[in-house]
């Protein structure tokens, strides 16, 4: 008898879910709080696409090369369909400067550090139109589920058999031999459970920062900027993150994103003309968003609430739950800035699928499945939880009178401004390596780890910037004053005392 598998969520965890297990021959159903999609094409997707259950739908999405191998590697029908759709792939030498375009020669590899970019609505759409025709998998969708059926075990263990929820206004419970949670960030399973005595450890903490995104579409016969010889389209200010994301059939977006402390900015960039304004205040946005190239399309969106999480649910090396798998943001959360959350899911999925094969012991699988993640994810997830903390002081430092930088935070700032960043812009073959960390193909931190790597970024180091100054990028923007003044806000506003900042890091500490 096949075993059945419920799904809750048919976002892209739940898709990814469905794409990982659909070759076993299980029988897999989702269950989908929102309605299906509308029929159409992209643009109508788009606009008209209800996705009550994703928020940030509408936000800035690519898909990282180890979701992209996967795709690929399992289901190459799937790829030729986003493609066929419009959806973009960018390559290394898409990324790579000026400098070493001229010196680039393709190497074994370099093809697997492909992005697939697009709108997220038209990712998902063809996702999901993909996975409704495979056999041996159903999408409910208007199924909203409000609870695990579940019971606790006198030895403390929770096993969950089933779903309650309601579908076109009924109640329905829905039992199976496998429960998978990709409801998402904010979905309430996991958290009653929780309430209800499952000893889940979580942790979690602000990752200092807001996203907000407009969407454009170039204008008829125009083409992208170059991405060599115009300034990089994505940068740093410390109080102002960009980066352009290339969509489909002609439209693309811009995210900027805005440090938790930064009130008045954060307040002004939801204005479509203040974004627009900012995004001409920057070199490397300003020829994407030139009037006689695109044009921009309806609201900015924002997205906040950002809180990196981790939810261990083998904890001790025990397991705490049968039957019950979370996946996606429902288990593991991340500052969105490296795109790395669809990635997340798919090796999730991908794990998933090996726990239930090798063995049909309800508690040997649980323990394959989380080890896996922890060995897989966890490094990705210290990695960023440690550039937020970076962020979020220097955004506060910022902002702070009379703030003068030690010699250990300049030497470190350096390092990486005049080291890393330089090495990387200089030399093809770091850069590769790299990438392989940022694409989750390796350890993120395994390229600057070894000898050789370390040696080369030190030599970049310590030429100076005279020796470098071919290496350097153009000025990304103005500094906070100068922006702020320009789009006439009091900059001035945000500014924290020494003393109020001293005394909140006090309480802080307390």
């Amino acid at each position: 008898m096949k075993e059945e598998v419920l799904v809750v969520g048919a976002g892209i965890g739940g898709l990814c879910a469905a794409l990982s297990l659909s070759p076993t021959g299980r029988a897999i159903t989702l269950l989908e709080r929102d309605p299906a999609p509308p029929g159409g094409d992209a643009d109508e997707i788009f606009e008209d696409w209800r996705r009550m259950g994703a928020s940030h739908v509408r936000q800035s999405h690519a898909f990282l090369a180890r979701l992209r191998g996967i795709i690929k590697a399992n289901h190459p029908d799937l790829l030729a369909e986003l493609r066929d759709m419009g959806v973009r792939e960018l390559s290394l030498d898409s990324m790579l400067t000026e400098q070493q375009q001229e010196t680039y020669r393709p190497q074994a590899g370099d093809e697997d550090l492909t992005i697939i970019t697009s709108r997220r609505t038209t990712l998902e759409l063809v996702m999901r139109r993909y996975v409704e025709r495979m056999e041996n998998v159903t999408i409910r969708s208007g199924f909203r589920v409000t609870e695990l059926i579940h019971a606790r075990q006198p030895d403390g263990v929770m096993v969950v058999s089933g779903v309650r929820g309601t579908e076109d206004g009924e109640e329905v419970s829905l039992s199976a031999d496998v429960i998978v949670d990709a409801s998402g960030k904010n979905g309430p399973l996991l958290p009653q459970l929780m309430k209800d005595g499952a000893r889940v450890k979580e942790e979690s903490e602000t990752a200092g920062i807001l996203y907000f995104t407009r969407h454009y579409r170039l204008n008829p016969g125009q083409d992208e900027p170059s991405r060599t010889e115009n300034p990089p389209a994505s940068g740093d200010l410390g109080f102002l993150k960009f980066g352009v994301f290339p969509g489909d059939n002609g439209c693309f977006s811009i995210t900027l994103a805005v440090p938790e402390v930064e009130h008045e900015l954060r307040r002004a960039v939801t204005d479509p003309e203040c974004f627009h304004a900012i995004t001409h205040l920057l070199p490397g946005l300003k020829p994407w968003t030139d009037e006689r190239r695109s044009t921009g399309r309806g609201k900015v969106y924002g997205m906040g609430d950002l809180h990196s999480r981790w939810r261990e649910l083998l904890p001790g090396g025990e397991a705490v739950m049968r039957g019950y798998f979370a996946l996606g943001d429902t288990l593991v959360r991340t500052n969105p800035l490296y795109g790395r959350g669809c990635s997340f899911a798919a090796v999730s999925g991908e794990a998933l699928r090996e726990a239930l094969d090798t063995s049909p012991d309800p508690e040997v699988r649980q323990k394959i499945y989380y080890r896996r993640l922890r060995s897989e994810l966890r490094p990705y997830y210290d990695n960023q939880l440690s550039q937020d903390r970076s962020a979020i002081r220097r955004a506060r430092n910022a902002l702070t009178p009379g703030y003068r930088k030690g010699l250990r935070a300049r030497m470190l700032e350096s390092f990486f401004d005049d080291g890393v960043r330089i090495a990387l812009r200089s030399d093809t073959d770091l850069l590769r390596q790299a990438m392989r960390g940022f694409h989750m193909l390796e350890h993120p931190n395994k390229w600057l780890g070894k000898p050789a790597n370390f040696g080369k970024v030190m030599y970049y180091w310590t030429r100076g910037k005279r020796r470098n100054a071919a290496a350097y990028p153009p000025k990304l923007g103005p500094d906070r004053a100068d922006m702020l003044e320009r789009l006439s806000i009091d900059h001035r506003a945000d500014m924290i005392s020494q003393g109020s900042r001293s005394a909140g890091e006090r309480q802080a500490a307390g």
